[in-house]
């Protein structure tokens, strides 16, 4: 069986697979099953490219190569009594032994159940908690990883009743058998994709065929107009909605190019991601906003032009995942300019599982489209667009563009009513995209899908045919009868001097007589406890001055603010985990002076 390509003797060059697929006419994931779009991908030279934190090529999988391997995992997995239909739990590390397994699930008709990696959590109990429930609620028949992790896995998997706990090598050692692959039709369920929040409650989306090749056909062409000779670059976790389908599926149907940054090899040297773009001419590639923060904080004390890099063939700069940033996306744009990135790659955009991935795009080429509004009148569910003077009284959304064809959106207020232009309200969604709903839950499906229609749970409104994102309903704050956005709150303390991103998590607390006490849980790295004090003070005032909120500032450890798997801010997690112990209040002494 042939292995992934690596170098036998270490001075020879491993050089990735072309951005060309001279040949083979490019398709735009018109396929019926993506066991098709990969039988047509491994008749070209294309595929999947694996780099180390120091940006060194260390693996290369051609879907020729990839299509073989999975084929023979999957008669192994048949062999072993895996029937189609039933669900294999991977644990989904950026590395070819992840992709095998996936696609020999497909090919078998065995639903494939991505799973994060201890490297997304601080807690060694969260994680094995968070697989656990993963697990079960998929009734998973086997759990595979790395080596490396199984432990982990043993211990969540025990009294499951897992027919096997392993790594690609024990799937391997299988008998490959005699039985026929029985891959799955365009209804059947392609792979069941967990919400990167979900814990205690795991809720697991069920994506068929035909949702994701609508899906991918609306990205690769609507939405980043995917083009021959392109190739893409991430960095984005394969357990994420935007890691698995934008970068790996969709590359897949698209028969493109693509070459991969561990995560976890990112956080620690994140300008290794532009490297490999400048390296191989990279065309596209995601983020979300702290990504692209990442990168500008660590040029921002060098010397312009200290790096050689090329970001000129850097087609579409994609921001989502989170709320959006526009001084992040600045600085970013600012800080390459030197080295031929354009501000006009930028390109906004809107989605979730529960749609596969996309829903709206930004139109390309055009950058951020920002809109400035009065932040008195969102609090009564009004974007009333004003003038940006610097003040505390705006604040800024970026565009997220149209709704991708063949689907539809509306913006609804809380009786149902759908909402004209500038009015904000609940954002849903109703396509060919949209999950069939969650696996074997079905009160939860009932509560998402309505007469055909997802309830996004975020909230939203139009500009024309322009769809803007404002937040989570979920996360919106009443206090004092006023509508308060805990990101005004957070977003105002990550901009004051020795403060980041993610820094603070703006909550409610329920006092002893019962009255909520609006709150924000702010990482603190200073050991002097008038220091504390005064950071203290000082955000205390900011919010006041900036958002008109008397807020509980609570000083907490460095890196206690938990995040999801795709590196959001878990404020609901937050606030449990401050309410039961988990985080701790630091000491603060009386302010200096």
């Amino acid at each position: 069986m042939q292995q992934p390509t690596q170098p036998s003797d270490p001075t020879q060059i491993l050089r990735p697979t072309p951005s060309d697929t001279p040949g083979l006419a490019k398709r735009l994931a018109d396929f019926a099953t993506l066991t098709d779009s990969l039988d047509y991908a491994a008749k070209g030279v294309a595929g999947l490219n694996f780099y180390s934190a120091r940006g060194v090529l260390n693996t290369v999988l051609t879907y020729r190569d990839l299509c073989e391997q999975a084929q023979s995992h999957g008669r192994r997995l048949v062999a072993a009594g895996v029937r189609p239909g039933e669900r294999v739990a991977l644990l989904a590390a950026t590395a070819p032994e992840f992709l095998i397994l996936f696609f020999a699930c497909q090919y078998a008709g065995i639903i494939p159940v991505p799973m994060p990696l201890p490297t997304a959590f601080g807690r060694r109990e969260a994680y094995i908690d968070q697989i656990k429930g993963q697990m079960a609620s998929s009734q998973a028949r086997m759990a595979l990883g790395p080596k490396e992790f199984l432990p982990f896995v043993e211990e969540a998997g025990a009294g499951l009743g897992l027919m096997l706990i392993g790594a690609l090598e024990d799937v391997a050692a299988l008998p490959e058998g005699a039985g026929t692959l029985q891959p799955g039709g365009a209804d059947d369920l392609s792979y069941i994709q967990y919400s990167s929040g979900s814990t205690r409650f795991p809720k697991g989306v069920m994506v068929t065929h035909t949702n994701l090749m609508n899906n991918c056909s609306a990205m690769n062409g609507f939405g980043v107009a995917n083009r021959d000779n392109e190739r893409g670059m991430s960095w984005l976790p394969f357990f994420h909605d935007m890691g698995l389908v934008g970068f790996v599926l969709g590359a897949v149907t698209s028969q493109s190019s693509m070459d991969y940054l561990a995560t976890e090899d990112f956080a620690r040297r994140p300008l290794t991601w532009l490297k490999i773009i400048s390296e191989n001419g990279g065309a596209l590639s995601y983020a979300p906003s702290f990504g692209y923060e990442l990168c500008a904080r660590r040029v921002a004390s060098m010397a312009e032009g200290a790096l050689d890099l090329d970001l000129s063939s850097w087609r579409v700069a994609g921001i989502g995942g989170e709320m959006i940033k526009p001084k992040v996306m600045r600085a970013f744009a600012d800080a390459f300019k030197p080295y031929g990135f354009s501000e006009n790659a930028f390109c906004a955009s809107y989605g979730l599982a529960e749609c596969v991935l996309a829903v709206s795009f930004a139109e390309g080429g055009k950058g951020m489209q920002l809109d400035h509004v009065d932040k008195h009148a969102l609090e009564d569910h009004r974007a009333v667009p004003i003038v940006d003077d610097g003040s505390h009284d705006g604040r800024t959304f970026v565009s997220c563009g149209k709704v991708i064809p063949d689907h539809k959106a509306e913006i609804r207020d809380e009786t149902g009513k759908v909402l004209s232009e500038r009015l904000v309200g609940r954002v849903f969604v109703r396509g060919p995209s949209v999950m069939r709903g969650y696996f074997d839950d079905p009160e939860a499906t009932a509560e998402a899908i309505i007469d055909g229609w997802l309830d996004t749970g975020d909230l939203g409104y139009w500009i024309g045919e322009d769809l803007v994102i404002v937040g989570r309903a979920k996360d919106m704050m009443i206090i004092n009868g006023r509508n308060v956005w805990p990101q005004d709150i957070e977003w105002t303390v990550e901009h004051m001097d020795g403060l980041r991103s993610g820094d603070g998590a703006a909550i409610v607390l329920t006092g002893a007589d019962g009255a909520e006490i609006p709150t924000i849980l702010v990482q603190c790295r200073v050991s002097d406890l008038a220091e504390r004090a005064r950071l203290a003070e000082e955000v205390a005032a900011r919010v006041q001055e900036a958002v008109g909120v008397l807020c509980d500032v609570i000083l907490v450890p460095a890196r206690s603010l938990p995040k999801t798997t795709s590196g959001k801010l878990a404020r609901g997690r937050a606030k449990t985990m401050f309410e039961s112990g988990e985080i701790t209040r630091l000491d603060v002494g009386a302010p200096a002076g």
